[in-house]
């Protein structure tokens, strides 16, 4: 019987959630050593551009397995003793450690995707960030016009990423739980470009979920922020 895949999306989602529902409670964490961050707004503060049942969906089961799965990949080994930061470096392209390496990286990466969408921050960029924006993109129409560009170029699941590059700001789209600092890069921004960060509420319009989240989620001071600490 044929199964269109929106119905399997919808249908493997409420699966995955009807099985997490006796110990969710709308902030999961994961068991030491890495701790699965709570969420930093509630699950319907991003309404309309991404669904309360998406976010639930996209953290509090996909973000969550990876800190559980790391956990138990790391378990009785050197990297249990490492902050999340050093085990992405540590077995970033090291085949042996291929498990380890994509669940700490999309642990990371989800991080990163969360905490920039801080609702309540201004909805353009200013300062320093602004200026460089300005000098490497030609304005911030141009940027998102490239951003959007690099997300709806990644093959497959995998991130669009805002890096710092010897001074200057760049674009980089990596697969799968791939990120920039596997790459000795410095972390701006990153768009989530998986299928389970949007099909629910865009189906298969990529394009349309990272130019509504570049729009109207990215809280710029927070990506100034970044900046600042680089």
């Amino acid at each position: 019987m044929h199964l269109d895949r929106r119905r399997f999306v919808q249908g493997t989602g409420a699966a995955l959630l009807a099985g997490l529902a006796p110990t969710f409670t709308g902030v999961a964490r994961a068991a030491a050593p890495f701790a699965h961050p709570p969420l930093p707004y509630a699950e319907a503060a991003l309404v309309p551009t991404i669904s309360e049942r998406t976010v639930r969906l996209h953290y509090g089961v996909h973000h969550a397995g990876y800190f559980r799965n790391l956990n138990r990949l790391v378990e009785g080994t050197d990297f249990a003793d490492m902050g999340l930061e050093d085990v992405v470096r540590k077995t970033a392209g090291r085949a042996e450690h291929s498990g380890v390496f994509n669940n700490a990286g999309q642990a990371w990466n989800h991080i990163v995707y969360w905490e920039q969408m801080t609702p309540g921050g201004p909805s353009a960029p200013g300062g320093d960030l602004a200026r460089m924006i300005d000098r490497d993109f030609g304005g911030l129409a141009d940027f998102r016009a490239a951003f959007l560009k690099q997300a709806t170029g990644v093959f497959g699941s995998g991130w669009a990423w805002l890096v710092l590059e010897e001074g200057k700001l760049a674009l980089m789209g990596t697969q799968n739980a791939d990120n920039p600092l596997a790459h000795g890069k410095a972390t701006l921004l990153g768009i989530d470009v998986w299928e389970h960060a949007y099909y629910l509420d865009y189906e298969s319009r990529r394009g349309a979920h990272v130019t509504a989240v570049l729009e109207k989620l990215v809280n710029w001071d927070v990506v100034a922020g970044r900046l600042a600490a680089k």
